[in-house]
């Protein structure tokens, strides 16, 4: 924020004549919400292969002054009550233009007042760019190690799911063949028992969606969720329950599947992951539907496989 304050004529126009830069910058900020450090680092290797760190900031600085974590607070607590309001709507829009205006002020001031703290804590240009050279040449010549990341590790995982517990899947559909005749009808001489050995709702897949999609959910693993599971489809050829995941710590679990369900059974030579295409054979009038009123919700746990 300090450095961009003092840019003239930046051409996205975000310099010391905007009047919204602290805004813009603490938009730039939630972007890597919820993100570590190890989580983005990870991510560039992953993407690139190697990874160049600019030092910027001394490692033996002081602390952050007071003044300067106090303006940083009130901008995040002010943009959090914007955004929950305004969504993205500009801070120049909306019920808190005065308190925007204020705050951008107040920031720039604030920073102003502490700019030989904020210079003093900054490496000189001088060593960045030797340190940098010096990175690029072990890259150059080979020397470089690739550091070990979480994603090297899902070499071997090929998808990402939400575990269910079989008994209780099995418990629905017992329960919906009392109360449905045409559920009773199809699944009564089916081997479901046999086929319904282990139950998931598929998040991602590496072929389908890429390694980058499996390992995102590397964030929840091993953590549960509701899952709930309100209608039943089928063919002669194939079986699912659509499911409805829900959230863990108020982040919504959002499948890579169009279409999230549970394979409960498939005919013979008719692999699994054909269920996908039941909602489309649906809409063809080749599937039956069978809604579950009330829908049943059961805990699943995110696993990779």
């Amino acid at each position: 924020m300090f450095r961009v304050l003092q840019r003239d004529n930046h051409p996205g126009n975000l310099d010391k004549s905007s009047p919204n830069v602290g805004y813009v910058m603490l938009m730039f900020y939630h972007l890597y919400d919820g993100k570590s450090r190890k989580y983005f680092e990870d991510e560039l290797v992953e993407r690139f292969g190697s990874l160049v760190k600019i030092p910027l900031l001394k490692p033996d600085r002081s602390p952050l002054p007071a003044s300067l974590i106090s303006v940083l607070e009130e901008g995040l607590n002010l943009y959090n009550l914007h955004t929950k309001r305004h969504g993205r709507l500009e801070s120049n829009k909306g019920s808190y233009v005065q308190e925007w205006a204020k705050w951008e002020k107040k920031l720039r001031d604030t920073l102003s007042a502490n700019a030989e703290y904020l210079n003093s804590i900054q490496v000189p240009f001088e060593f960045a760019v030797q340190q940098v050279s010096e990175q690029l040449r072990k890259i150059a010549k080979g020397d470089y190690t690739i550091p070990s990341t979480e994603k090297r590790k899902l070499v071997t995982v090929v998808f990402a799911a939400v575990d269910l517990p079989v008994a209780e899947i099995q418990g629905l559909l017992n329960k919906l063949s009392g109360m449905n005749s045409k559920a009773e009808a199809f699944l009564e001489d089916k081997p479901i028992d046999n086929f319904l050995r282990k139950a998931h709702v598929t998040l991602a897949h590496k072929k389908s969606h890429g390694v980058s999609a499996v390992a995102s959910y590397g964030l929840y693993l091993h953590r549960q969720v509701p899952v709930e599971l309100n209608a039943l489809l089928f063919t002669d050829k194939m079986a699912a329950l659509q499911a409805q995941l829900g959230s863990i710590d108020d982040e919504k679990i959002v499948s890579k599947n169009e279409w999230p369900h549970v394979t409960i059974w498939t005919g013979e030579g008719v692999p699994p992951k054909e269920a996908n295409t039941l909602p489309q054979l649906l809409s063809e009038g080749k599937a039956t539907v069978i809604e579950i009123n009330p829908p049943l919700t059961i805990s699943g746990t995110v696993e990779f496989y």
